[in-house]
């Protein structure tokens, strides 16, 4: 076979484009690989400069293992009777590791070249003894296949690598996202308990402030119930002291009379007892309590104001409710803002349609039901709707906020609160309550 054949059937295009592995050309993947050049950024042109240095680099060491494979099969070959090629074979994987594919390939033709000129007979001639053909291509299929696995490879390990540090880089960037997102939130929750809190500070002053002014328009009313008691008691003292003084001395009506004078007192100290609780603005604990009491109690403080106003005030009591756990002072407050609201309701009517009735009743077997019904103007359903929202009011001196902290403080008692024009004129509030105080299961 002529060395003319030879080269024209063994003719390799080794012209290698860049192949494309995330943005970068073969030049960076090999200056990278080697470590003498910092990779490229994807997308990143890289100069004419710099390509031709790292081409003429993939060459160059590609030619410095093929030599170095040359040379070391010459000092072995006399002690084989075939040609010792896998050398070559580790030069052409060495320079397609470091070179890539245009490295290794350029391996293959060069070893090819050595090889045939060397190693198959006819020696240091480019033609091919016919019985080494096969020999020969199979040294070359080898070669190639040897290129392109190592090619690949490094190619894979490469990928590799850089999908590892973009997954690296991506999970701090997530990691840095969680961490401000988990900040912000737990900014946010401070602001929102911040905010609770002075919600439920806002909530606490607008009762007190309630009750304040719902006792500014029973100052009368406080001071005809703590007059009673106070005139009982100076009666009986003058009479105690009647009875003592004459002859002889009457011991067992002064005794009578004392008594009288102990319960009186008693009455008056329970009188200003409440009335500080309803000032109070310290939270109130749960108690048992009969709801019937309650109401009798602001019917007392109410009735000289009824009498005032030629108002009918009558209290419709059910007299076998059981006692249910609560906060008085707060019930006392929503039970007086009804009542309060009724009279008011009823200024404007004429004086012989003026009822205010106050009803308790069993709801359910576990359960009470109050009623404060007026026969005043009555609910449009507009103000029907709104009636409890905070700060509407239909009062021209009036807050708006009685309504809202009642419904508020039943709530609380997981009760509810509700109110319906009556059929016959006039409002109804009613509101239920559970045996159970709040928050407690019995």
């Amino acid at each position: 076979m002529s060395s003319k054949a030879t080269s024209g059937f063994w003719k390799f295009d080794f012209q290698q484009s860049p192949v494309r592995d995330s943005g970068r050309t073969d030049a960076a993947r090999a200056d990278s690989a080697s470590g003498l050049i910092k990779r490229d950024s994807p997308g990143t042109n890289t100069s004419p400069i710099k390509i031709g240095r790292s081409a003429a680099w993939r060459y160059g060491i590609s030619l410095l293992f093929v030599t170095a494979a040359f040379v070391c099969t010459l000092l072995i070959q006399r002690f084989f009777p075939y040609p010792f090629l896998f050398l070559f074979f580790a030069a052409v994987m060495a320079s397609a590791w470091f070179g890539r594919t245009s490295g290794g390939m350029f391996a293959v033709l060069v070893s090819t070249i050595l090889v045939d000129y060397y190693f198959v007979r006819p020696y240091k001639s480019f033609a091919i003894n016919a019985t080494d053909v096969t020999y020969f291509a199979g040294f070359v299929a080898c070669a190639i296949v040897a290129s392109w696995v190592s090619a690949s490879q490094r190619k894979s390990e490469e990928a590799l690598e850089e999908a590892r540090d973009e997954l690296e880089i991506r999970v701090a960037e997530r990691t840095a996202d969680l961490k401000k997102s988990n900040a912000d939130l737990r900014r946010t929750m401070d602001e929102h308990e911040q905010a609770q809190q002075a919600l439920r500070q806002t909530q606490s002053e607008l009762a007190h402030l309630s009750r304040a002014l719902t006792m500014g328009e029973l100052t009368s009313s406080i001071a005809h119930e703590i007059n009673q008691p106070l005139t009982a008691v100076v009666a009986h003292g003058h009479a105690c002291a009647g009875w003592l003084s004459a002859d002889p001395p009457e011991i067992e009506k002064a005794r009578q009379t004392v008594n009288r004078i102990i319960q009186d007192g008693t009455r008056a100290g329970h009188v200003l007892g409440r009335i500080r609780a309803l000032f109070s603005k310290q939270a109130h604990s749960s108690d048992w309590l009969d709801i019937n009491e309650v109401i009798l109690e602001l019917t007392v403080f109410l009735r000289d104001e009824a009498n005032r106003q030629r108002v009918i005030l009558t209290a419709d009591l059910a007299p076998d409710l059981p006692r249910l756990r609560g906060d008085r002072v707060q019930l006392q407050q929503v039970v007086l803002n009804l009542m309060m609201n009724a009279l008011d309701a009823m200024r404007s009517m004429p004086g012989d349609r003026r009822e205010l009735t106050v009803r308790s009743r069993h709801e359910g077997p576990d359960g009470i039901r109050v009623s404060v019904e007026d026969s005043g103007v009555g609910l449009t359903p507009e103000v029907e709707r709104k009636i409890f929202d905070p700060f509407f009011t239909t009062k021209s001196q009036g807050i708006g906020m009685g309504l809202s902290i009642s419904r508020s403080i039943i709530e609380a008692h997981n009760g509810k609160l509700w109110a319906a024009a009556r059929a016959d004129g006039g409002a109804a509030f009613q509101f239920t309550l559970p045996l159970s105080g709040p928050n407690e299961n019995q």
